[in-house]
């Protein structure tokens, strides 16, 4: 797929300038970007690299106001704190652009006119809520009332969080504004509408049919929402921040942010390409592809390719690799609560280890499913991995070659088979070059599918195979008797360190950087292009050469670091359930014996599509992959969990519960929940990934 193209046109998700990075952004989107463009980049592919913040949108208003500032002063804190941020994690954006930028403006409106200029655009006057006391018409987010579904006082005016259903801002009992907490009054305002609609027969035949090679996550979710059919969506808005809408009989109208936020993609790259923009979007020799968290799959496989379609000339996504979310320390990333590990305070509390972050993130990414940053899981794969496997690995061979060579490269020299000892290195050497460049061929294949916890986890295994060799041959030993194997032993260990080196550097940068000094070596950069597109070990020092100083790559997590840090999300922890709520727990059951329990055959799934079954408000349609098969299981969670968040996940079900036919269709086992005291309904999985079909016993 990637030779086909001449050039490729990388984007990362606009983050909201409305507060500071934390590392569910990071992990969701732009690190998962940046060790891919680093593998273009190593591959010798043209390639552009685009960001910058979003800066429109009632949210920055209502922020500003907050704080008692301009938006313009607001957004400009959280422009420079993020693009810092990005930079001192070594995120290597080609630009990092901003949508308040004039460029953008311009770019924003006229791509506005050509879709007008077809009149393509619904116009329409309806009655939407106004908060008087503010002077603000409220979009759907900033509107609150009781649910008629379920009478969760606290629903919003697009959803109910606490049952899922769907809502209006009119479908609110006893509607209240968020901003002032007054009730708002309807009054009429006008507004243009993009006809989503129209688009959604070329969208099945082009997303549907076209990228079923798309992650599960993403393609399950676009399948859904074209499944409930498309609808017109306003496009503007009625405030004073934000992109002016180009007619003139709209005053007062600004585009609404969803529309111009992802043509900031467009502007930015032609702030940084202003003569030649247009073969980055234009060229169907280009590549585009979007790294974005799950939030935004329908904005970016749905909504933004419609609006490039209308508009006629540019490119359509090839792919839209975009993650679940990450959770920490079991709960979600919260910044009301200040649950999250902000990006600037990890900098600034672990300086220098901007490696440890990226590689415990890219273990743990959430490609497919939702995954959980914890402390203790950073500090062990820290040190169990990082320092024990690959640190490791690179300092005993550094050491061993200045002790016994005086840091000299050893001569490479081909083992004589005189003796058994001789032949069992031999043996041993060659096996180590197989399974050397079979872990090279793995980690690059995974790197062009977007499965970067694969392809690192190879990375890593190039370590583990160096230190098995070492371990085998022990070169300590045979340096008593036989130094010509120890030299050609110390030589390939130091080629096996160079490939390490130009392996880790879509991953570990810093680390690469490492290996680069200790090695000094005047092929490497010769080297590195054919390591990378020939896919194979590559020779990566000289006889005879002088090696730089042996480095402790990476070192321990200190305990009081980790202290620091789980103190600090203690101390914003919920508070532990009261004696009433313990009270309203449910009484147990009448007593089983085992044999009872026995019968039972409970297994771990993971659910391949899901969608929301018709003439029922409770069920949904769930395909489970159980490990022997697929099998069709009907759930009574539609209003807990929406068909688009149960795509991906792991569940537990009942696997030889006789099969029971609801609304014409046979449902093949029972999902397990757990139901808290306010009827909220909790999957029941396992707390890290298993082989679809485990049993549960």
């Amino acid at each position: 797929m990637m030779s086909q193209f001449k050039r490729h046109t990388i984007t990362a998700a606009l983050p909201y300038a409305n507060g500071p990075l934390h590392i569910g952004h990071i992990a969701g989107a732009y690190l998962p970007a940046d060790t891919y463009v680093r593998f273009l980049r190593l591959r010798c592919e043209d390639v552009v690299f685009i960001c910058g913040s979003d800066e429109h949108g009632v949210a920055i208003t209502l922020g500003a106001k907050k704080e008692g500032v301009s938006p313009r002063v607001f957004v400009d804190k959280y422009h420079h704190m993020m693009k810092k941020a990005f930079e001192d994690f070594g995120i290597g954006f080609d630009i990092y652009s901003r949508t308040s930028n004039p460029v953008h403006y311009e770019t924003a409106q006229e791509f506005f006119k050509k879709i007008y200029d077809q009149n393509l655009f619904i116009e329409e006057t309806s009655d939407q809520y106004y908060d008087e006391q503010e002077g603000i018409f409220l979009a759907d987010r900033y509107i609150i009332g009781t649910c008629p579904n379920c009478g969760n006082p606290n629903a919003y005016g697009d959803q109910c969080e606490k049952c899922g259903t769907s809502l209006s801002p009119r479908q609110l009992i006893n509607p209240r504004s968020t901003v002032s907490g007054n009730t708002p009054v309807l009054r009429p305002t006008r507004h243009w509408y993009f006809p989503l609609d129209k688009f959604e027969n070329w969208l099945r035949e082009w997303l549907i049919e076209g990228h079923q090679d798309w992650k599960t996550n993403v393609y399950g979710q676009c399948k859904s929402w074209l499944d409930q059919g498309l609808q017109p969506r306003s496009i503007t808005r009625d405030l004073d921040w934000g992109i002016p809408v180009p007619l003139p009989d709209a005053k007062g109208k600004v585009l609404y942010v969803w529309f111009d936020a992802p043509i900031g993609y467009i502007s930015a790259t032609k702030e940084l390409k202003p003569n030649d923009w247009e073969k980055y979007w234009k060229d169907p020799e280009t590549r585009l592809i979007h790294f974005i968290g799950k939030d935004n799959i329908v904005f970016h496989c749905i909504i933004f390719p419609s609006m490039l379609k209308a508009a006629g000339d540019f490119i359509l996504p090839d792919n839209v690799p975009a993650n679940e979310f990450l959770n920490l320390e079991g709960e979600k990333l919260s910044t009301s609560r200040n649950h999250a590990v902000w990006l600037h305070e990890y900098l600034q509390d672990f300086p220098g280890r901007r490696d440890e972050l990226r590689y415990v993130l890219t273990s743990i990414s959430p490609e497919t499913k939702d995954a959980d940053f914890t402390w203790k899981d950073y500090r062990q794969k820290v040190d169990s991995e990082m320092v024990s496997i690959l640190g490791n690995f690179v300092n005993r061979v550094m050491v061993l070659t200045w002790k016994y060579f005086d840091g000299k490269v050893p001569a490479e020299k081909e083992l004589p088979g005189t003796d058994d000892r001789r032949k069992k290195i031999l043996t041993l050497y060659e096996q180590v070059h197989i399974d050397l460049n079979q872990s090279v061929k793995e980690m690059v294949a995974s790197l062009k599918v977007f499965r970067f916890r694969e392809a690192q986890f190879q990375m890593m295994n190039m370590a583990r195979i160096g230190n098995k060799f070492l371990a085998d041959t022990e070169p300590w030993k045979l340096a008593k008797e036989d130094m010509v194997a120890v030299a050609a032993i110390l030589n390939y260990s130091l080629t096996v360190v160079g490939n390490i080196g130009l392996a880790c550097e879509p991953f570990l940068p810093d680390g690469a950087a490492s290996i680069r000094r200790q090695l000094n070596s005047d092929v490497f950069e010769t080297s590195r292009k054919q390591f990378w597109q020939k896919e194979e070990l590559v020779h990566t020092v000289r006889e005879g050469a002088q090696l730089g100083a042996a480095e402790h790559m990476y070192k321990p997590v200190e305990d009081a670091d980790i202290e620091k840090q789980t103190a600090r999300l203690h101390k914003n922890a919920p508070v532990i359930a009261s004696e009433a709520t313990i009270a309203a727990t449910k009484p147990l059951k009448p007593e089983i014996v085992f044999d009872d329990f026995a019968k039972l055959d409970i297994r771990v799934g993971e659910v391949v599509a899901a969608e929301k079954m018709e003439k029922s408000d409770k069920l949904l349609k769930l395909t489970v992959d159980d490990g022997l098969g697929r099998r069709t299981i009907l759930s009574g969670i539609a209003k807990h969990y929406s068909a688009d968040e149960m795509v991906g996940r792991q569940v537990t079900f009942i696997a030889n519960l006789a099969p029971r036919k609801m609304m014409g269709i046979e449902s093949q086992g029972m999902i397990l929940m757990a139901e808290d005291n306010d009827g909220k309904l909790r999957l029941i999985r396992p707390t890290e990934d298993v082989a679809p079909g485990s049993t549960v016993s």
